[in-house]
């Protein structure tokens, strides 16, 4: 059975640092190199010994990057810890994604920042203007919002998945407001005040300068090309929609679990990698009962993949309403509270947990058991520095 095929396979068999040179950015040549020096020498590790037979193995240090594939599982499973408590029982939960019009991403894409920052502000205000109507739920509502910048074949395609409850906080605080069972939100009513509440925004950016233009866009500097680049964006109707709600809680954050820490591409869905090309699989969504395939030319699959490196800095997941960090430990007591159910138990987390048991208590998956004789655990017996080696290394077969 030969080695799986990971992303940094892929950026190490190019030249694509050579031959696109000029046209990659300092966040975009360090996302390429952490993902390729993740779990190698080049950033240290240490050397297990299994305490029953004897078994070593290396462990290479991962780089953490958050868009390296393979360091989204303990980061994945440390934020499900902290959102918990966060969950309300007896709620229903819906999923709300609202989605950037291809000719605004064209705008995104060259001003990342500013209208990633747009996208979440006014998706969010939109949900809490409309769930404050009394003609539609007329309460303060909580939710987090998730950024994704990619669509299944890895092209740029911008949008925000928000995770909302089913209710919220009367004006006068002292009572919940539940949802209609089944049915949140108007769709309709949320796609016109989105596409109002950003476009004003975006008007706004453009005036005072904040926007720049490259290459094909470069035209749109000036004011009535920008107007009229925008005017069919103005008329078309925009893409909001509301998945079915989801069950209880646990199932909440099964669904979180998914999309939190998700990568553009995930190494699983690698197929090939062979004479320049790259084979992936993807979902079609017109089809939804298919999984296909798709190659391309690695080049193509590297620049796809870069699309989505997002500014240095940037926070990919925000809490809006009483979820948000300066009202959430008050609000969140409000709502017990009024739901008439127990605020979850303050557990205080041990600062000096080992990763390893930090991981299992988390996931369920140990990284101790000897993946050879199944009995013993793997114990560290030496750590080595960034760019060293092990004195003694274990046979290479063992290398994992």
């Amino acid at each position: 059975m030969g080695v799986a095929l990971v992303l940094a396979d892929i950026f190490r068999g190019s030249q694509y640092r050579q031959t696109h040179a000029d046209g990659l950015g300092r966040a975009q040549r360090r996302v390429m190199s952490a993902i390729e020096l993740c779990r190698t020498a080049a950033l240290g590790g240490h050397v297990e010994q299994c305490d029953a037979c004897g078994h070593q193995r290396i462990s290479y240090n991962s780089c953490r990057n958050r868009h390296c594939p393979r360091c989204q599982s303990l980061a994945r499973a440390q934020w499900l810890e902290h959102r918990q408590a966060e969950l309300l029982p007896k709620v229903e939960y819906f999923h709300v994604v609202f989605t950037l019009p291809e000719p605004v991403a064209m705008i995104a894409y060259q001003n990342k920042r500013t209208l990633y920052d747009i996208l979440f502000r006014t998706s969010a205000e939109t949900l809490r203007t409309i769930a404050a109507d009394p003609k539609h739920l007329g309460a303060e509502i909580g939710f987090i919002t998730v950024l994704h910048t990619w669509g299944q074949n890895l092209q740029h395609h911008p949008h925000v998945h928000c995770v909302v409850p089913g209710g919220g906080i009367a004006p006068d605080g002292e009572h919940w407001v539940a949802c209609r069972p089944g049915f949140f939100l108007p769709v309709r009513v949320l796609s016109r005040l989105f596409r109002r509440l950003f476009l004003e925004q975006l008007r706004h950016a453009f005036d005072t300068v904040a926007l720049h233009f490259y290459g094909q866009l470069e035209p749109l500097q000036d004011p009535q090309a920008f107007a009229a680049f925008l005017a069919p964006a103005a008329q078309a109707e925009w893409v909001v929609y509301a998945k079915p709600p989801f069950g209880d809680a646990r199932h909440v954050l099964d669904y979180l679990g998914r999309y939190t820490h998700r990568v553009a591409i995930s190494n699983q869905r690698l197929v090939n990698f062979d004479n320049g090309h790259v084979t992936f699989r993807w979902k079609d969504y017109k089809h939804p009962a298919a999984t296909k395939t798709m190659t391309l030319e690695a080049d193509e699959f590297i620049r796809r993949f870069l699309l989505h490196v997002l500014p240095d800095g940037f926070k990919h997941i925000r809490s809006y309403g009483w979820l948000a960090n300066r009202h959430r430990t008050a609000k969140l007591a409000t709502c017990h509270r009024l739901l008439g159910v127990a605020a979850p138990a303050d557990e205080t987390l041990d600062p000096m947990e080992d990763y390893r048991d930090h991981y299992q208590r988390l996931t369920g998956k140990s990284l101790r058991d000897c993946p050879v004789c199944g009995k013993g655990h793997m114990l560290c017996i030496e750590i080595f520095l960034p760019g060293a080696l092990p004195r003694a290394p274990p046979p290479a077969d063992y290398v994992h």
